[in-house]
């Protein structure tokens, strides 16, 4: 069952000033044809915190996330993940990164024909692991922060879209990465669902330190889960602050789009 949205249920607050950054995007630029996406992002994010990416539908959200794992490759820019410098690494050099740094998609890109149990060690089996009972223990261990134990023999045909996206955080954690990247985890969940994916976002937070940047439309989950805030405006980031800032925001196209009001494009 869902928490309901207490005081125990908020985010743990932000790292404070002194907190090590964890990801840098430093004056990025995307192009694909003649469409500038990305006009200069700038953006750090700190280890254990929450940043929600918000903005209107074209913007880059997803485009800028891609980028921290190298599915994306800069125009112009730079990528710093954990120190590492991303886009000057070649492909079979990303496999550190891609160990700290976990993608949920937004339909948790499951495999039909494997088992909830074996979806999840997907990722072990790929980076070499073959202790059956290490296995086991692990995805026992992930599947449980997730609500989802009892569930390991089902195939994903036969699970809610709720509990795909929460054995698609289970894949994504057992490899104990350090961030996770959500792109639109509560799409296409009903309100008590969209808030059980919230809360599975804050206990990974809590139980684990996990990094999190969240790509969303649902204003009702940043309020609940988000440290800071990043909006996505032409290209460029609009608006940087806590969820409270952004409600005080006195700026019309912030206040447009968290209300809703289609003349945030205009």
């Amino acid at each position: 069952m869902a928490a309901s949205p207490t005081a125990s249920t908020k985010p743990p607050a932000a790292p404070n000033g002194t907190a090590e950054v964890f990801i840098e995007l430093r004056d990025l630029h995307k192009r694909f044809g003649e469409q500038e996406i990305l006009c200069g992002i700038d953006l750090k994010l700190y280890h254990g915190e929450t940043l929600c990416i918000i903005g209107p539908s074209g913007e880059g959200k997803t485009v800028t996330m891609k980028h921290i794992i190298g599915l994306i490759r800069p125009d112009v820019g730079d990528v710093f993940v954990a120190g590492m410098h991303v886009n000057r690494l070649g492909e079979r050099e990303m496999a550190p990164i891609r160990q700290k740094v976990s993608m949920l998609f937004q339909g948790a890109a499951l495999f039909d024909r494997m088992t909830v149990e074996e979806n999840v060690a997907f990722p072990l089996w790929e980076s070499g692991v073959r202790d059956r009972k290490e296995i086991k223990r692990r995805v026992l261990e992930a599947l449980e922060a997730v609500d989802l134990a009892e569930h390991l023999d089902k195939y994903p045909t036969s699970l809610s879209g709720g509990m795909r996206k929460r054995t698609g955080i289970a894949r994504a954690i057992i490899c104990r990465s350090e961030c996770i990247l959500y792109d639109e985890p509560n799409s296409g969940l009903d309100p008590i669902g969209s808030d059980i994916i919230d809360q599975m976002i804050l206990r990974m937070q809590r139980r684990f330190g996990v990094t999190s940047i969240i790509v969303t439309h649902d204003m009702r989950s940043i309020f609940k889960i988000a440290n800071r805030v990043a909006m996505l405006y032409r290209g460029k980031i609009h608006f940087l602050g806590t969820p409270d800032e952004l409600r005080a925001s006195p700026d019309p196209i912030v206040q447009n789009f968290i209300n809703g009001r289609s003349d945030v494009t205009g």
